[in-house]
């Protein structure tokens, strides 16, 4: 158990991902495939008739618990992250997206994107929890740590591909107001899943001298995995696997996108209003060695569960065969299994506005809500993000300073530059500098139109 939680929090910590994608370049007035991401009704304002997308990258991780100063420098992580009462949250969430193409034909828009995601988390997770099971094989006291949490704890980890088909229609244009409607239909690749949960978990994790053993303890217990995440989970490369099991899945976004035009302009607007509904549906694991299973987790006063057991598990597998070791049976009741099973995509409202100060002058407010909580375990998580970003917006050149509030995180700032097609950016990069911030992030990526 103890690898798992500490392997899931340094992988996250890692790989390090912010989770408004792409944020000032998406809303950028150049236009594009990016700004269809954010939604796809923006496709139809296209500066150029063709756009190619050779390749974007988005990286970065937010988290509670650390700062950025802590991840450079190491030490002692496992111990800092557990401090305090507060739960551990950490949100991993990295975007690729590969060669795409886009064309305007008469008031249409469409484009086709491939896609890769890598999402991995904490959620909610005990610190009492985290730093017992961390810290107590050295310790050399008896002591006794009480857990009472209704919260759903859990370890989750999911990596999947996409081909993205983005069609947009322009239905109003005026010489002061355009109105455009888009879709995004997505195909949706499973690629590798992990989840850990406990639900309701109340008991005592009593530490004899290093012997750790949970006693006066009941929860209800998830355990899923598909793809190579059944495997070693300390194993970076596979984090790597997207389009492994074909298409299972399907989702959509649709969106509405009005402009008040500047007529004395025709490439440039006084104002640039979206919302968008995004990553409506979900995908099915259907992988040779897919399980999930739910147990009853039960011990008594007179009986204790040895958690050491679990120390040298290095993948669910083999946390579940520990789980399903008639030793354990009076513990952990099954209640139910299933081979393939079905994965919610993080479904968020996505709200903007794009205002024109002077000629070369903006002003971005940005609002992504997500629509369900982070209670159940069939969901892949996401964070609430709400960011003003003020930018100077030339032709060839772009600069602008995301500030932002997430749900994690909290205060983030940073800056980004665009020239010509190439843009590299961070939301975080300030905040991170200057020790207040637990947000670490980066992006990049090179386009052109013609």
């Amino acid at each position: 158990m103890k690898n798992l939680i500490l392997s899931l929090t340094l992988i996250t910590t890692c790989y390090s991902y912010s989770q408004e994608h792409f944020s000032g370049i998406s809303t950028s007035k150049r236009g594009g495939l990016l700004n269809a991401n954010n939604n796809p009704a923006e496709l139809v304002n296209m500066n150029t008739k063709y756009e190619a997308n050779l390749f974007n990258f988005s990286l970065g991780m937010a988290n509670n618990k650390l700062t950025f100063s802590d991840l450079v420098s190491g030490d002692n992580l496992e111990d800092k992250i557990f401090e305090g009462d507060e739960a551990v949250n950490l949100r991993l969430d990295t975007q690729i997206l590969g060669p795409s193409f886009a064309f305007k034909y008469q008031k249409w828009g469409f484009g086709i994107t491939s896609v890769a995601n890598v999402k991995a988390n904490v959620i909610n997770l005990d610190s009492k929890l985290g730093d017992a099971i961390q810290n107590g094989e050295l310790s050399n006291i008896f002591s006794q740590t009480v857990i009472s949490s209704n919260d759903n704890q859990r370890l989750n980890a999911t990596t999947w591909g996409e081909i993205d088909l983005t069609i947009a229609r322009n239905l109003i244009d005026l010489p002061k107001h355009k109105l455009n409607v888009g879709t995004n239909l997505r195909l949706l690749f499973p690629g590798a899943y992990a989840n850990f949960s406990a639900t309701n978990l109340n008991g005592t994790i009593v530490n004899n001298f290093g012997d750790i053993s949970l006693v006066n303890a009941s929860a209800n217990i998830n355990i899923a995995y598909a793809g190579v995440l059944a495997n070693n989970y300390n194993d970076q490369g596979n984090y790597n696997e997207f389009f492994s099991q074909g298409i299972n899945g399907f989702a959509a976004d649709i969106a509405v996108n009005y402009r008040w035009k500047d007529e004395n302009d025709a490439n440039s607007y006084r104002l640039n209003t979206g919302l968008s509904i995004k990553n409506i549906g979900s995908m099915t694991f259907k992988s040779d060695n897919n399980l999930s299973k739910n147990y009853i987790l039960n011990v008594d006063n007179l009986e204790s569960l040895d958690l050491n057991q679990f120390d040298n598990a290095e993948s669910l597998s083999e946390i579940e065969a520990i789980l399903n070791d008639p030793a354990n049976a009076a513990y952990f009741q099954s209640t139910s299994s299933t081979a393939d099973y079905t994965v919610k995509l993080p479904t968020v409202i996505n709200a903007y506005a794009d205002v024109r100060l002077t000629k070369k002058w903006f002003v971005t407010g940005s609002i992504n809500q997500k629509v369900s909580d982070d209670s159940k375990s069939d969901f892949i998580t996401t964070q609430n993000s709400y960011t003003l970003i003020p930018r100077f917006s030339a032709k060839w050149f772009e600069a602008y300073a995301p500030l932002a509030s997430n749900e994690i995180s909290g205060f983030t700032s940073g800056i980004g530059f665009r020239l010509a097609g190439f843009f590299i950016g961070s939301n975080s990069v300030f905040t991170a500098l200057a020790d207040s911030g637990k947000q670490a992030d980066l992006y990049l990526g090179v386009r052109f139109g013609f």
